[in-house]
């Protein structure tokens, strides 16, 4: 392979690491939920992350004074990733993982349209169909909740829109600086932005931004959250330095997967079998993708000089 297509094929396998660590931020999420407001699980999970990883920037060489475009990229980062964490941990009060997980999976498909308009990337008929069907699946996999849930069951779809737009600011950010600088900067400005919002919810009786004594369990359920945070948003920033976004878009459908399995184990969440015949569809898109980038790799290597 080239090192072109080696760089694609490294950041879909961060890719599929991220899809597996990610649904335990949801995990954790969902047990400290129930016992304290939205905004303070939002609020431990980037400070986890920033304690963690700000002494890592330096020890990497890799920390530096940001300049005030910088600033304000890295607050409109934390702004989106705020809101969606937001959400979806509200959704996790009243849905299980893979259901929540199943209406937020609009959001590759929207982040694959938004690589090409946005960024200008290459999104070939083949790519789109594939988000199409692992979408398909992810409607299988949908439980009739709207009717049961109302509004809520749109929280989810909020989580998508952000996230997308989080993404985007991602893979914009991920080609000048390193992934740890990135996510520990980001973290630090979702600090400056949640706990002031804290404060005031606290102040102004803001049932969903006021904070509260967590008991020892409810802590560790805070530090899982930071710290799977912390892990899967390394994966993800990795994965878009070396690969475009429209490429590794339809690899988040695997997330369902990993979702779906947690489910059962801790919350003997039980899939039905229409929920097992969209998950395989959308463990097949996702495979798709990743041996047509390979294919196309083989395609594009030199050919030997006689």
């Amino acid at each position: 392979m080239n090192q072109q297509t080696d760089k694609t094929t490294l950041g879909i396998i961060l890719m599929i690491a991220f899809t597996v660590s990610g649904p335990l931020i949801d995990l954790f999420g969902k047990l400290a939920a129930p016992h304290m407001s939205v905004g303070q699980v939002a609020a431990a999970r980037f400070s986890v992350q920033a304690v963690g990883l700000i002494p890592l920037a330096f020890l990497l060489g890799a920390a530096h004074l940001p300049d005030w475009r910088e600033i304000r990229l890295h607050l409109a980062r934390a702004a989106m990733i705020l809101i969606a964490t937001g959400c979806f941990f509200a959704a996790l009060r009243v849905m299980p993982i893979a259901d929540a997980m199943s209406i937020f999976f609009v959001e590759p498909f929207i982040l694959t349209l938004l690589g090409g308009l946005v960024l200008g990337e290459a999104v070939g008929w083949r790519r789109l169909l594939a988000c199409a069907v692992g979408f398909g699946g992810a409607l299988l996999v949908i439980q009739p909740r709207f009717v049961d849930l109302g509004g809520v069951a749109l929280l989810p779809l909020g989580t998508a829109l952000f996230f997308a737009v989080y993404m985007l600011l991602t893979r914009k950010m991920a080609q000048t600086q390193h992934p740890v600088t990135m996510q520990a900067y980001t973290a630090v400005a979702a600090m400056a932005l949640a706990w002031p919002a804290l404060l005031a919810g606290g102040i102004f009786g803001v049932a969903e931004l006021t904070p509260s004594l967590p008991s020892p369990l409810h802590l560790a359920y805070l530090f899982g959250v930071g710290v799977a945070a912390t892990i899967a948003h390394l994966f993800i920033s990795y994965a878009l330095r070396f690969a475009p976004a429209a490429t590794i878009a339809p690899l988040q459908y695997l997330e369902i997967v990993s979702a779906t399995i947690i489910g059962f184990i801790v919350f003997n969440d039980r899939p039905d079998h229409t929920m097992i015949l969209g998950v395989s569809i959308i463990v097949a898109s996702g495979l798709y993708v990743f041996f047509r980038e390979a294919r196309l790799g083989r395609s594009k290597r030199p050919t030997p000089a006689p």
